[in-house]
């Protein structure tokens, strides 16, 4: 992609976090089970609550994909990381909030910071770190919309 958006940063960070829940869990190796796996007849599963329904596993071009998004959260300072991708996976604002220690308003503003430093730096545009934070959100809001238009 030439031209990144705010929200199209946002759409691969939730598909990166939605592939990484979905890879298979690590085992420890070494250990295994001898017994023979249980036969259940169609009496035995009456009372029982049936096996929850798991997602297919990612593509292979998902799990590349989520491996360059992953390496976009070293654009940004630790917390705002983990604060971006406390969001991309799904947490609501107010457990992020307490984790954190901010208000909901700060927390919005440095999502979207965070967001548009990403942007600005996958376009190649050069992001001034001491700037106001507003200037650096205006700009890439800007982007967006020449890229819309």
């Amino acid at each position: 992609m030439a031209d990144w958006t705010t929200h199209e940063v946002e759409t691969r960070l939730v598909e990166a976090a939605d592939v990484l829940k979905r890879l298979p869990e690590q085992k420890i190796q070494g250990y295994f089970n001898v017994w023979p796996e249980i036969v259940y007849d169609f009496s035995d599963k009456v009372g029982q609550k049936p096996e929850a329904m798991r997602r297919p596993p990612p593509s292979a071009g998902s799990i590349t994909r989520m491996e360059e998004t992953l390496e976009w959260l070293q654009m940004l300072d630790g917390e705002d990381a983990k604060m971006v991708w406390a969001r991309a996976e799904g947490n609501r604002w107010k457990p992020i909030c307490w984790r954190f220690g901010i208000s909901r308003a700060t927390a919005a503003r440095r999502w979207e910071f965070s967001l548009s430093v990403i942007a600005l730096k996958l376009n190649g545009m050069p992001v001034q770190m001491k700037r106001a934070r507003e200037k650096v959100i205006h700009r890439a809001r800007k982007l967006s919309m020449e890229t819309v238009n």
